[in-house]
């Protein structure tokens, strides 16, 4: 299966639980998160997420997930069918490097021959997306 994967990580100078702290609260992503607002739904396996996505350059557009893994202080990752031929990952991922001090990953995976063909079409508006989602998250958790 054809894939294609965007991602930006970013050291961030705050603790693990302070940054899962904010992947957790769904409802305050607005505050921190500049692309993906109004999120809602329950951070459990096979749980639902809800949320508007307001990548620059695309439509704006209303997105329902199911969570696939979560770990507390570590990840979460989400999956959207988007049509027959098309499926992608959201993902947030921490890594402790020391105490206040983690690396933060953010990134989509898309999957598919349509997945491929919408990532290359779009892989700059993308770039953009993850990087200030993650200049978001620094920002909010290192405040």
């Amino acid at each position: 299966m054809e894939t294609a994967r965007i991602e930006k990580r970013i050291g961030v100078r705050a603790p693990a639980d302070r940054i899962w702290e904010l992947i957790a609260d769904l409802p305050g992503w607005d505050r921190w998160n500049p692309i993906e607002t109004s999120v809602e739904g329950v951070i459990a396996y096979g749980g639902s997420i809800a949320l508007s996505e307001a990548v620059p350059g695309l439509p704006e557009r209303r997105a329902t997930a199911r969570v696939g893994e979560w770990q507390p202080l570590a990840q979460l990752v989400w999956a959207e069918k988007r049509g027959l031929w098309f499926s992608s990952l959201r993902y947030f991922e921490i890594e402790e490097l020391e105490p206040g001090s983690c690396i933060v990953a953010n990134g989509f995976i898309f999957t598919g021959l349509r997945g491929e063909m919408y990532f290359d079409r779009h892989r700059k508006v993308l770039r953009t997306a993850v990087d200030s989602i993650a200049e978001g998250m620094k920002t909010a958790a290192e405040a």
